[in-house]
């Protein structure tokens, strides 16, 4: 019995040893459990912590790019606004070199000829072409009559412009004092044409001395005001024009007059018939 009391005793003795090795190996798979669990914690901590760091930076470059994306922007702003500015002023001095090529073209014909039809048909060929007028007429004094007579005339008849006294109406009174005349409509003249109301009249000077005047009636459909070249084209017509036109009147006349002594001479070298 005592055997048996002593074996029962130990195999129960080795079951509480074995119940403690269970105890402690759940509590190990417990705590290996647990362990795991952290070290996934962990690991997803620190993953978290990397992408949030990534995100960071990443977040940070976007930053920057933007900066220099919206720095670009605005440079590139800046130089279009430079470039139209440029693309303006080259126009402006586009036209401007225009603008003089005409005046010196203009010019440059009025003197090239001393015949007093050919200056006539280049200063009707100038207010046609380059100031854009299409009824006007070109009127010079009469010195004996004191009054304006037409020379010359276009889209109308040379006997269609006035005859007008000096100091008489507008054309009278930009005659006697010399001072250009600008209607605020320039159109007015379009509907139905007074020989006596000239949208614009021009006096032809020399210094201040005048010698006609040019009177516009109608400009062409597509002009639809005067710009800074036409206003210098009408000080080259007051100016220029008239030191040609009055310039070849008097060599014209000279040239009559000198052909009629010529002629005169050559009858009296004629020897008389026998």
């Amino acid at each position: 019995m005592e055997k048996e009391t002593g074996f029962v005793g130990k195999a129960e003795e080795f079951l509480q040893m074995f119940k403690k090795g269970e105890e402690f190996t759940k509590e190990l798979l417990k705590e290996n459990e647990k362990l795991r669990y952290r070290i996934a914690q962990m690991e997803e901590s620190i993953q978290r912590s990397a992408d949030e760091a990534r995100i960071k930076l990443y977040e940070n470059r976007i930053g920057l790019l933007e900066e220099e994306l919206n720095s670009l922007k605005k440079r590139f702003r800046q130089v279009e606004e430079e470039n139209k500015d440029f693309a303006s002023k080259y126009i402006e001095v586009e036209e401007e070199n225009n603008n003089l090529a005409n005046l010196y073209v203009a010019s440059y014909q009025l003197h090239s000829t001393l015949d007093f039809s050919e200056v006539l048909r280049i200063v009707l060929e100038i207010i046609i072409n380059l100031i854009g007028a299409e009824k006007f007429a070109v009127l010079l004094i009469d010195e004996k009559t004191n009054e304006l007579v037409p020379v010359s005339a276009e889209g109308m008849a040379v006997s269609e412009a006035p005859k007008v006294k000096i100091g008489q109406g507008r054309i009278g009174s930009v005659a006697k004092e010399g001072e250009s005349f600008f209607s605020d409509d320039l159109a007015a003249g379009a509907a139905e044409l007074n020989p006596l109301e000239p949208i614009v009249c021009i006096p032809l000077k020399i210094k201040e001395h005048v010698i006609g005047v040019i009177s516009i009636y109608k400009l062409l459909t597509q002009k639809e005001g005067f710009t800074n070249v036409d206003y210098e084209l009408f000080n080259l017509l007051a100016g220029h024009a008239a030191t040609a036109i009055f310039s070849s009147k008097l060599y014209t006349q000279s040239e009559r007059k000198l052909t009629t002594i010529q002629s005169f001479l050559d009858l009296l070298k004629e020897k008389p018939r026998k």
